[in-house]
Parts: C-alpha cells; structure tokens; sequence
C-alpha cells in the first residue's frame, strides 16, 4: 500500500466525460489499497474566461479581488470529481485551500506555499476517503484568498504531497513524459525515462511547459518523488507504476538508474524555448556605482522578474547602455514604473521588443564536459540565426533569438546534440 498524491490538469478536467475518466483512473489506484489525495486544475481555457471578466470589471484591478474570481475554476472542477468519485461507490470529498489550510506569503496572484497543515488530511486518506483538492489556491496571513500563478496546481500538488509525506506525486497531464524537447517543433524528439530535479528545474523555468517551476524546486527541497505521465491512457488505465512516464528524481538516484543501463547519461538533456519574453533597453545609463540597483529595484517590489541581464562596458561619457528581459505580461507594468523611476535612474530612452524568444539548452553532463556552448552557437551560425543576448549556468546556456527563428533553432539544435531519435527503420 502506498501514499500518492495525483494531479490532473485543465485539459484532463475538460468536462464531464473526462472528469468521469479521470474518478475512473482515481478509483483504480484507490482500489489498489493505496491512500489517494487529488489536485485538480480548473477546465481547459476555464482561467483565462475568469481573467478576461477580470480585465472587463477593471482594466487596473484588485489583485486579492482577482484572486478571488480566478480561484473558482478550481473550485468547480473539485466539487465535481468528488461528486463523479460518490456516483462511482467511492468515499470522496473536496478540500478547499483554506479548508486544509494552504497557507501562502507574497503577493497576489504570484503567492508561493509557507505551509500545509496536512493532519487532517492524512486522517481521512488513512480511513479510506479521497481527498479532492482544488490546486493553484491557498489562504493569505489576512484570510484572503491568494493564487499561485500559471501552472500553480503542480505545486499544490507537490506540497501536499510533502505534507502527508506521500510515497510519489503522479502529475498527470496531456503529454504522457518529459521530451527532450517539444514534439509538436521536432517530430524526433524522445520521451525521457527520468530527468534530475536540477535538470527539470533549469527546463521548466525556461520554457518546458510540464511542470511549473515552483513545483519542481519545491520537489527537490522535500525530496518528493515526481511522476509525469498521460490521462489519456484509456478508459482501463493501468497503474501509475506500470506506465512508462518520466519520473524526476535526485542526482542520486539517476546515477544508480545510469549504473544499471536503464537510463543512458547524455551532455545535453533538452531543449527547451520560450516566446513569452521582451526585451528592454534603458539607453545612456550613468556608468556609476548603484545605478543598476535603481533600475532593478523597483522591478523586484513590483514582483516582475528579470532574466537576460548585459550591461554594455561604458562609453568615454561615463555612459551605458543596459539590456534586460522581462515576462511579456509584464512589459507594460515594467515600462511604466521605469518612466516614473526615470529621474533616479538618469536614462535616456526605453526601448522595447516582445518579438524575441529565449532558447535553451539543459543537461547535467555540462558539469564535466567542455564545448557545449561552442556548439550551440555554431549550430545557430551556421543557420545565419543571430544571438541578440546569452546567459549560462552550470547546467544550462540560453540565448535570446529572434521570435520568427525559434522553431529552426530549436531543431537544428536538437539535430547538433544527437538528440533526434533513431528512425523506426534504424
């Protein structure tokens, strides 16, 4: 008997036939003897309908008041699969996030997990009731509804995993594993057996869209074990165990995996991209100490988060120019408090792209083997695609490109890694 934790995502709660499969998918780990709590994500599209009533109401909205109205897709989809679960024979209930309590700090709309209290929720898994768990939502200091940001179920998921000390999260979602890079750019790419929580995390924050970032780091700081694999597997679902899924474990466990030839180490992991980014330029920047700190720090109250940082070396006038990237959601919001900071910082002009896109390359094997980089901007040249910005880590080298090359540059990388997979033929 175990304890897991599943998770299933918009398009998985896509109406009732597919909440049925998944209480069918449910049912079938519960009548394993395992204990089972579920995380459920609102409808596929359900969000963005609650967010465009939002900007309807007040193009300037209350972020707590937003919270409140985007919070209840998930609430929907909950109550449902508890109900589908009851019309099923199982014993079933919905926990809501201030119910548990979900506690969360920060800001609205992008508030992180503090807490679980997971007792109460250990109790009923232990007496044979699934808990069903709206994901994505928790529960202010102030008793306010807060949310989690775009992919927050995955770490609600996570979180309540750590909390009932879960034997494995299973995140279940409409692609059935980590791919070395998006299947729908490069028709070769192969589904990864396991992937280290280092390498997720360096491929969910630039790009990969299984899992949320927050989710993965998360996974890694309480060592939950992380399964991603498909519901839509079948009305007869066989058990988690027995489908061929990636898990996302420690660099531990990967190297015993390597040890025993059921994963092959490979430099490079994935590639992964990303068009949800702009690029800003503050031109003619005082090339003086604390400078930097005041373009930056209104941007970090602000909660916007800054990627791609160049500062140019400075001209003869004691001047220059610093380049930045930001969320595209927020170009707007950064533009704007920018211009209102413009005396401090002492800039000249702003200016701005949302037409770029970040490409990225991960693998832990860049730890130990040189050239890596040196191949990813061959490649690229050799394409005549142009590199606008780079920035590294140990793991991983991303390099800003224009928007309309991203499909190109995403292959012929994959191609000059050796990540294609072998023709059927072959």
């Amino acid at each position: 008997m175990a304890r897991i934790v599943m998770k299933f995502g918009g398009t998985s709660m896509a109406g009732t036939e597919r909440i049925r499969r998944v209480a069918n998918i449910v049912r079938k780990q519960a009548a394993g003897g395992n204990e089972v709590a579920v995380v459920v994500s609102a409808m596929a599209g359900e969000t963005d309908r609650l967010v465009n009533f939002c900007r309807e109401a007040n193009a300037l909205y209350d972020p707590a008041e937003y919270d409140v109205v985007v919070a209840s897709g998930e609430q929907v989809t909950s109550g449902l699969l508890a109900l589908t679960l009851q019309s099923l024979g199982c014993k079933a209930r919905s926990w809501l996030g201030w119910q548990l309590p979900v506690r969360t700090v920060e800001a609205h709309a992008k508030a992180r997990v503090d807490s679980i209290d997971g007792e109460a929720l250990a109790k009923s898994m232990a007496e044979g009731e699934i808990a069903v768990i709206p994901g994505f939502q928790g529960v202010s200091d102030e008793g306010r509804i807060t949310t989690m940001g775009r992919g927050g179920s995955d770490t609600s998921a996570v979180a309540v995993a750590a909390a009932v000390k879960a034997d494995r999260c299973d995140i279940y979602t409409d692609v059935d594993g980590v791919y070395t890079t998006d299947p729908r750019i490069v028709a070769k790419a192969r589904k990864l057996k396991a992937v280290t929580y280092e390498e997720m995390l360096e491929l969910a924050s630039v790009g990969a869209k299984v899992l949320q970032t927050r989710s993965v780091g998360l996974a890694m700081k309480e060592g939950v074990r992380v399964q991603v694999l498909s519901s839509f597997v079948g009305d007869d679902a066989v058990p988690a165990d027995e489908l061929p899924g990636t898990m996302i474990v420690s660099e531990e466990e990967m190297d015993e995996l390597v040890e025993k030839g059921e994963v092959e180490r490979q430099h490079v992991t994935g590639i992964a991209h990303d068009k949800n980014e702009a690029k800003i330029i503050l031109t003619r920047v005082p090339d003086k100490p604390g400078a930097v700190a005041h373009i930056f720090e209104p941007l970090a109250a602000a909660s916007i988060n800054v990627d791609m940082i160049i500062q140019n070396v400075g001209r003869d006038k004691g001047e220059t120019d610093v380049t930045f990237t930001v969320p595209q959601a927020d170009l707007a919001r950064a533009q704007a408090l920018l211009e209102d900071k413009r005396e401090d910082i002492g800039f000249n002009r702003i200016i701005t792209d949302s037409q770029i896109a970040k490409i990225s390359v991960v693998g832990v094997g860049m730890k130990s083997h040189a050239g890596v980089a040196a191949t990813m901007f061959k490649a690229l040249a050799d394409r005549g695609i142009n590199i606008q910005a780079i920035t590294t880590s140990e793991i991983k080298v991303s390099v800003m490109i224009d928007e309309d090359e991203t499909e190109l540059a995403v292959r012929v990388l994959h191609t000059a890694y050796g990540l294609d997979a072998a023709d059927e033929a072959a």
